[in-house]
């Protein structure tokens, strides 16, 4: 059952609730102001409902001691309509969203219903990063998820790794969809097994087969020996199979067999060989519609599409931008020799505005490219490279303005701008808007207001 901390001095109000959510299947533990409700907060709960105004402190000052002692807890704020302003920033603190009383019952128990999931979500999350530091740098580098997307990503990640399903990893490229698959190895229980990745777009097609699949003494002009194949290599582990999507429609029967039967024959061979392996698959095509063109086998993409995992853009989960940038800052100031304190307000927000077409791993030679030309403590806008805002700084006259801005002021711009665009393209929507912006429409509608954008 759902435990829920109401810190709310009012005690109509507070009894009104504790009544209300205890009807609801909620256990509900009551505090009349901040140092009762601190109190109370060893009992674990799993959602604060908080007043912003309390008889000893204010609600900012009390989340911040909340999150100090419980960060995962999921904190609501509760504000009079005229304080919206502060409960929002309340959000930018970590608050997970706000109430305007007087308190609508129906979207309050919409709101902890929402909450829960998130904390869920984030729990395994938590769970996920702890088995990681077991695994350690640097079978599993760059692993960063600020973002609700990624956190989706490595919550699927860790519902599927324990399994035997193949997986099929999807997104762009530079995403991180390599990583993503060792993650999936090394959170499985084939992790002491070997890890073989297969690039199929890299490897010449004349000699795919022999590579994925072995060939005997004399299958081909200069086999002057029998060679066991990658998957023979692979065996009680994974194979990683990356841009599959290139895979020839003749090698693609073979796969097949070995996905069904766990078998198949060296190039030039007779006898069967079985193999012990889990197959894990990327790319960045779009596969329904090769299999409609007939250059991909409907029954294999089937097999292949057990489990799939898709990876967001970088430009979709910008949240993630600046913890990869100073993990990529200390890893290649280590690798370089460099003394770097960070990234300076400038770069970072270059950085943040920039759509990433190559991804994080465009993020990463950003950086390191950046770490060798840096001559001072921080990393500055001149150490970018030209379509960043570099030496040769590039953009309209409008967004030219960021790279003067103080970095509230730019990150307020681009909300701005982001919004703008998402109501054009939803047609004036808010509902839909706020979906593409990944916002609750309440959010959405305050910013709007903020912004004069109605």
């Amino acid at each position: 059952m759902p435990r829920v901390l109401l810190i709310e001095d009012d005690p109509e109000q507070r009894q009104m609730l504790a009544e209300y959510l205890a009807l609801k299947g909620y256990e509900v533990d009551s505090a009349p102001d901040a140092r009762e409700g601190l109190k109370l907060l060893a009992r674990d709960p799993d959602i604060v409902l908080l007043d912003y105004l309390l008889p000893d402190g204010d609600g900012l000052t009390l989340l911040q001691e909340i999150k100090k002692k419980r960060p995962l807890v999921q904190v609501i704020i509760i504000t009079a309509f005229g304080s919206v302003e502060k409960a929002v920033e309340a959000m930018r603190q970590g608050a997970f969203h706000y109430l305007t009383k007087p308190i609508n019952l129906e979207e309050l128990l919409l709101l902890l219903d929402r909450a829960l999931k998130e904390l869920r979500l984030r729990r395994e999350v938590e769970v996920l990063k702890k088995r990681l530091e077991e695994v350690g740098e640097p079978e599993v580098p760059g692993v960063v998820a600020e973002s609700r997307a990624m956190k989706e990503v490595l919550r699927l990640v860790s519902k599927v790794a324990a399994t035997e399903a193949t997986v099929l990893i999807l997104g762009e490229s530079g995403t991180g969809k390599e990583v993503v698959a060792g993650l999936l190895h090394h959170l499985s229980p084939r992790a002491e097994g070997p890890f073989i990745k297969i690039n199929c777009a890299a490897i010449p097609e004349g000699l795919l087969e022999s590579e994925l699949f072995g060939h005997e003494k004399g299958a081909f002009t200069g086999a002057d020996r029998s060679k066991p194949g990658l998957f023979e290599m692979a065996h009680k582990g994974t194979v990683f199979l990356d841009e599959v999507g290139d895979l020839p429609l003749s090698l693609q029967a073979k796969l097949l067999r070995v996905l069904q039967e766990k078998s198949f024959t060296r190039l030039g061979g007779l006898q069967e060989v079985r193999v012990d392996v889990r197959v894990l698959a990327a790319t960045n095509q779009d596969l329904p519609k090769m299999v409609e063109e007939g250059r991909f086998r409907e029954d294999l993409f089937w097999r292949l599409n057990v489990f799939s995992i898709k990876i967001p853009p970088l430009r979709e989960r910008r949240e993630d931008i600046e913890p990869l940038a100073r993990y990529f800052l200390k890893r290649f100031a280590q690798k370089h020799g460099k003394s770097l304190e960070g990234l300076s307000r400038e770069a970072l927000g270059a950085l943040l505005v920039y759509d990433f077409p190559g991804n994080v791993r465009e993020l990463e030679n950003i950086i390191e490219r950046a770490v060798i030309l840096a001559e001072g403590p921080l990393v500055t806008l001149e150490d970018l490279p030209p379509q960043l805002g570099g030496s040769q700084r590039r953009g309209s006259g409008e967004e030219m303005k960021l790279w003067e801005l103080p970095l509230p002021e730019a990150v307020e711009w681009l909300e701005r701008e982001r919004i703008r665009r998402a109501l054009k393209e939803a047609q004036g929507v808010k509902t839909r808007a706020a979906e593409i912006l990944g916002l609750s429409e309440r959010v959405l509608r305050y910013k709007i207001e903020k912004y004069g954008l109605g």
